[in-house]
């Protein structure tokens, strides 16, 4: 190995060293600073999520939907006909879905002027709080729950 290598790999060695102090001194506000931008996360998500009710609520248009059945996908896609006739299977699927299996008709509605915004007839943005409540609750339990123990730790 040459001398130029060697060099180079202390220097690595080294660097690495202070990014791993640094990382360890500052790691409880790491994971507070985690678990605030999923909180963060969480609440863009509803006001999307009810900003796309409102707009729904605006100009409601109530249809029959079947559930299709497509497991590659992280969403649960529908197909319906609008009030023009046409056939639409929204590209980002229904709003709402928890609990619809393929081949099931159910009732959406959708906004008049964009059939793409559709939702599951009945259940609104207030339909997932509970459950985005408790995945937070969850989240600051360990994130912060890690980051009191590691504070109290080095105090001791």
């Amino acid at each position: 190995m040459t001398s130029g290598a060697g060099d180079l790999l202390a220097d690595v060695r080294g660097s690495s060293r202070t990014v791993g102090r640094a990382l360890h001194r500052f790691l409880p506000q790491i994971l507070v600073g985690v678990a605030a931008f999923v909180t963060v996360l969480a609440v863009v998500a509803l006001a999307g999520s009810v900003v796309d009710d409102v707009a729904i609520s605006r100009s409601r248009v109530v249809a029959s939907a079947e559930v299709l059945d497509d497991p590659g996908l992280a969403r649960t896609l529908i197909r319906f006909t609008d009030r023009n006739g046409q056939f639409v299977v929204p590209e980002r699927g229904v709003l709402y879905p928890r609990g619809l299996t393929a081949g099931q008709t159910v009732t959406v509605e959708y906004e008049a002027g964009n059939p793409e915004n559709v939702r599951v007839a009945g259940r609104t943005a207030a339909s997932g709080l509970l459950s985005m409540a408790g995945g937070l609750v969850v989240v600051w339990l360990v994130f912060g729950g890690a980051s009191y123990w590691l504070r109290r730790r080095r105090s001791h």
